[in-house]
């Protein structure tokens, strides 16, 4: 009798690929994989253990699980991830419902993992080597079939106060060049049109490996892929966004001109502390910079809002940053104090509640700004790709170049002509909802 394996997959698209990688190898090993908890022998649930948010989401779904696991609907309970990999005597201790636990070591080895877990075995917790964690392999897609990430490396070495991801995940440790090619060759042959670089730290990519940052030779390499048509960058870390990088990005015609670019925050003061470098005059530089070689840039970035001493004045600081800056795209994290973090013991902690506020002021005002910018556009035609279709309402939706998958806005039109997800059209932007735009495809 065939098995039949739920995932669960929480938190970053780092975490994702691993998920994908480890469906692969139980799918070849004869597991049936299906897509939801019902009716599943056993439910593997990947955790994300970065924030107190995270860490509670994934709670929540291990009791919902387990709540299923009493009703008769499924039957093992397999934690991994993560939270796992932090907090397994936790788990172990305070969750009986779960029926195994394994830190992130153990996606390499998922097969015996679970055999051993329906085998009856005692040894129901496994913490291998962080570097079993596998950077590569092969792995069936969760994403739509036009679109993949393409995590170039995995762990952190920078060492940010506030941090739990090099505890948990280990060194920044980067995949070969050619591994990485061949990956994203494989991909395109597939069907994918457009890759998301990924990893904790991507202009980083390299340094372990060469000795130097490769993340303009690797883009070179990927630029030269058959079959795809965009490549976007997701976190890049602002001391190396080097002048290299951005005349790669400026010279393709498959890297999309959008740089996520997580800041944390504008005073000079609080990024000492936060053990990252710059402040708001260096940052505004680095801004002006790209926008030179890239007039047409769009910029995401990430805040944290009541880190240990912010006071007042360094808020408002932050708050004229975001104003004068503009950027395109913004998320607010308000600050989580995390055990064996720096920033877990640091006096003058922000209380909870002013902090989440902050952060609902920044995003406010964020608000207006990206308003305008998306007002802005209308009449302009943008390069999109389609995603559903609305039969109610006789129209599509879609990503314009601008916006990345999962965490950005999106658009809807009207076209002529049947389409399908996957289809890149050209569209006018006639209108804007909120921080979605409206359109028409033109021939």
């Amino acid at each position: 009798m065939n098995r039949k394996i739920a995932f669960v997959s929480l938190g970053c698209p780092k975490n994702q690929v691993d998920a994908e990688l480890m469906i692969k190898k139980l799918s070849d090993a004869g597991y049936e994989m299906i897509d939801t908890p019902y009716g599943a022998d056993a439910v593997i649930v990947n955790t994300c253990g970065f924030i107190e948010a995270a860490k509670r989401e994934g709670i929540d779904t291990i009791l919902e699980m387990g709540q299923y696991k009493e009703e008769g609907e499924i039957g093992k309970i397999i934690v991994i991830g993560c939270m796992a990999q932090r907090y397994r005597e936790e788990i172990l201790k305070e969750m009986p419902e779960v029926d195994a636990v394994g830190g992130i070591g153990v996606d390499g080895d998922i097969v015996s993992f679970v055999d051993s877990v329906f085998e009856g075995s005692r040894d129901n917790a496994r913490f291998p080597p962080r570097t079993a964690l596998p950077l590569s392999g092969e792995r069936i897609l969760t994403t739509p079939p036009y679109w993949a990430y393409l995590k170039i490396s995995d762990g952190c070495s920078n060492g940010c106060a506030f941090c739990a991801i090099p505890q948990i995940r280990g060194p920044f440790r980067s995949r070969e060049i050619d591994d990485i090619v061949d990956e994203a060759e494989a991909l395109a042959k597939d069907g994918v049109k457009e890759l998301i670089v990924i990893a904790q730290d991507t202009t980083r990519y390299g340094l372990d490996r060469y000795g130097e940052l490769m993340l303009p030779i690797l883009l070179r390499r990927l630029d030269q892929v058959d079959g795809l048509k965009w490549i976007r960058l997701l976190y890049c870390y602002p001391d190396r966004l080097t002048d290299e990088t951005l005349q790669v990005i400026r010279d393709s015609e498959k890297i999309l001109h959008y740089i996520d670019l997580p800041l944390q925050h504008a005073s000079g003061r609080l990024l000492e502390q936060m053990r990252r470098t710059g402040d708001r005059a260096s940052l505004t530089a680095l801004i002006g910079k790209i926008r030179a070689y890239l007039p047409d840039c769009v910029l995401r970035t990430t805040f944290i809002t009541g880190f240990p001493g912010e006071t007042d004045e360094d808020f408002d600081e932050l708050s004229e940053f975001v104003e004068d800056i503009g950027f395109d795209r913004l998320g607010v994290f308000a600050f989580s104090p995390e055990e064996g973090t720096l920033a877990y013991s640091m006096p003058d902690q922000v209380d909870a509640a002013l902090a989440e506020h902050r952060g609902e002021v920044l995003m406010e005002q964020q608000y207006e700004i990206a308003l305008k910018k998306q007002e802005a556009l209308i009449g302009s035609v943008l390069e999109c790709v389609t995603e559903d279709y609305d039969g109610y309402t006789d129209s599509y939706s879609g990503r314009t170049w601008m916006d990345a998958p999962e965490i950005d806005a999106g658009i809807r039109f009207i076209s002529d002509r049947d389409l399908e997800p996957g289809d890149f059209v050209r569209v006018r932007v006639t209108g804007v909802n909120e921080y979605d735009l409206i359109g028409e495809e033109v021939s």
